[in-house]
Parts: structure tokens; sequence; C-alpha cells
């Protein structure tokens, strides 16, 4: 096996799939500008698009490759030649992913689109200021727990908060089972407690809002400044630096990868029992498994509200992203008609409720 390769995170899992695919070469890629791909190979980096069967076959935007992803590639003119540094080569497969951070792309469709892929651990950064949001850290947690790898919260910017300790504490309520660790942007080792996580073959993926520290912490991880980095506006929000996603190879091996601030994301789908593992703790204690936890009697969860368990902060935080997952990817008509099912639901959904208003309507006329 090629050490370059092991190095950004090759595995026999990967190698062996790839056997599927005679006569064409094993590839990562390490960033994307629209429709042009790099890829990392045993002997360099190349440029890529993908093949028009490639395209055609293609069903949602997350089938294309994505920073992260392994590919087979083929040389563009004559494919019997080895691929060199440099060359222009074509994707014609993207390996089956073990992990991967998706979230809805923008605009009206639908299409999910993959942020990052193949990765070990998202660290979620939150910076210690005015970026600091226990909601957005539970939205985080529950699509970074879903995509297969493990989430580790980075809280930056120690140096300007003035409550710390406190700030932990609020942290340690909704990261439950995560390890959080703090940085600092004055400090030359404000970076010590990440590089433990470092090693060969693993792949690191940094998420959270612009500006807060993301570039700074990769640049002070690969040793020299690569990523560009901006100072606060005069409102102590971020100034967006990252544009697009790369990847980045680690001096001592191992990979990160780099994605643009993402204040909100949507959510496609998420692993709630994990990232609110307390709730469903409390739920398990409910007079009725179907409990919604708003209004039933012997409510497990309300009485831990009551008794300071639970911050009822959070139960709303749990309900608002468990509707949204429902309703994700559901056109205006379908989410209407869901929510029409979930009012009527006492007495067999909608199509019941029809019924029963039709049944009120002729016993009025006669």
């Amino acid at each position: 096996m090629n050490t370059k390769m092991i190095n950004v995170g090759l595995t026999e899992r990967f190698i062996q799939e790839s056997t599927l695919y005679t006569g064409m070469k094993l590839g990562r890629v390490s960033s994307q500008h629209k429709d042009l791909y790099k890829v990392i190979t045993e002997h360099g980096e190349v440029f890529a698009e993908v093949s028009g069967k490639f395209r055609y076959e293609a069903r949602s935007l997350a089938d294309y490759p994505a920073v992260g992803d392994f590919v087979m590639l083929a040389q563009s003119e004559r494919e019997e030649q080895s691929l060199q540094a440099g060359d222009r080569a074509i994707i014609h497969h993207v390996l089956t992913r073990k992990s991967a951070f998706e979230r809805k792309a923008a605009g009206t469709s639908n299409d999910i689109q993959v942020v990052a892929a193949n990765m070990d651990i998202v660290f979620i950064c939150m910076a210690l200021n005015h970026d600091f949001n226990l909601r957005r850290l539970e939205r985080y947690l529950s699509i970074a727990w879903d995509s297969g790898a493990t989430p580790v919260v980075v809280l930056t910017k120690a140096d300007l908060c003035e409550d710390v300790q406190e700030k932990l504490n609020e942290v340690y309520t909704a990261a439950i089972g995560v390890d959080v660790v703090t940085t600092s942007g004055l400090s030359e080792d404000g970076f010590i407690a990440i590089q433990h996580y470092m090693a060969v073959g693993k792949t690191f993926v940094f998420i959270g809002s612009s500006g807060v520290g993301k570039s700074t912490l990769i640049n002070r991880l690969l040793g020299e400044t690569i990523m560009d980095t901006k100072e606060t506006r005069n409102d102590d929000k971020g100034r967006h630096t990252t544009t697009h996603r790369e990847l980045f190879v680690l001096p001592g091996g191992g990979v990160i990868i780099d994605t643009p601030g993402m204040r909100e994301l949507g959510i496609e789908s998420a692993d709630l029992s994990k990232a609110f593992v307390d709730i469903d703790e409390f739920a398990s204690r409910c007079k009725f498994s179907d409990c919604s936890h708003q209004t039933e009697p012997h409510c497990a969860v309300q009485q831990a509200i009551l008794e300071g368990k639970l911050a009822a902060e959070r139960l709303a935080s749990y309900l608002k992203l468990k509707k949204e997952a429902k309703y994700e990817g559901l056109n205006s008509r379908q989410i209407e008609t869901e929510k029409l099912n979930t009012i009527f639901a006492g007495i067999g959904g909608m199509k019941n409720a029809r019924k029963f208003m039709k049944d009120k309507q002729s016993k009025r006329k006669r």
C-alpha cells in the first residue's frame, strides 16, 4: 500500500472495493471548484471532472464526488497510461462512503449536499463570545452523530470570555457523552488540546459559523499559514474567510477538511437519540409509549423539567428538531397535510377528520 495514500486515509476497505474497477487509479478528492476537482493520487495531485456516463446516471447532487471521497480515475485521453501529477483525469466512480456530513443544498430544491466525506472526527467549533448558542450546538451535534463520525466540541476564543467555566457547564448539558475542549487565539499552544486527536490515516472535519477561528486552528495544526484569516467585525461577529471545502494533509499524517462557515444547517437526517440521550432516558419512564412530552399525564420528561433536572429550552429544541426532520424534504402541500394529520391524530388522522366534518355538515342540513 502506498505510504502517501495511507497518510491521507486510505484503508484496506477502500483498497478492496477499488479492485472491482480494472484499468483505473485510486485517488481522494481534496478540493472542488464548480465542476472541476483536485484529486490526490500516489503520484501527486491531478485535476479531474466526472465522466458523461457518471453525470447521466447521477440521481441527485449527493451522488457527485465530495471533498474526502475516494474515487476511481482514468486518464482523459489514453487510459492505459499512468496518471502523473498535474494530469487531467476523468472520475468514473465514487467508492462507498463510510461517513458523510450532509446538509440541504441552497435554493428551493430538496437536494442534499455532501459537505465532507469519510471523516473520523467532526470538530464542531463555537466561539465563547457572541457566537455562543446552545441551540445551534444541539443542531450540529444531531447532524454530526448522524454522519457516522464522532463529534468533538471545540470552544474557541476563550481569551474573550469572562465566564469560561459557566459556559463550559452549559455545554456539558447539551453535549452529553461528547469530548469538549477549549482553545485560545492568544496562546501559542492553544491548539494542543486538538492536536492530541491527530493521527496517521485519520480524517478530521472542522465545521462552525464564520469567524469562530477554524482557519487559525488549522494553520497552527499544519504548522504554516495556508488558510486566510481575518479579524472579527466591530459587532464581534466573524467575517467569512473559507469560501469552499478543502482537504489538507497534516505534517505527521492524517488530513483536515475545512468548510465554509455555516450558521444554520437544514436537517435532512439527524440522530436525536445520541444528541438528546438525556431526554430519551426520561422518556423511557413516561406512562404512555407515544407520549409527546407536552400535555400528557405522568410525563417523566415534564416532571424532569419541574424538578430542575432538564431545561425547558432543551426540550423545546428537541421537539423543534424532531419536527423539522419530519417535514424535511416535503413540499408545502405535503407539510400542510402532515400538520393536519398531527392536529387530528386523536380522531384517526385527516381522513377521519374530513369524514367527521362531512357528517357534521349533513346533520346541520337536516
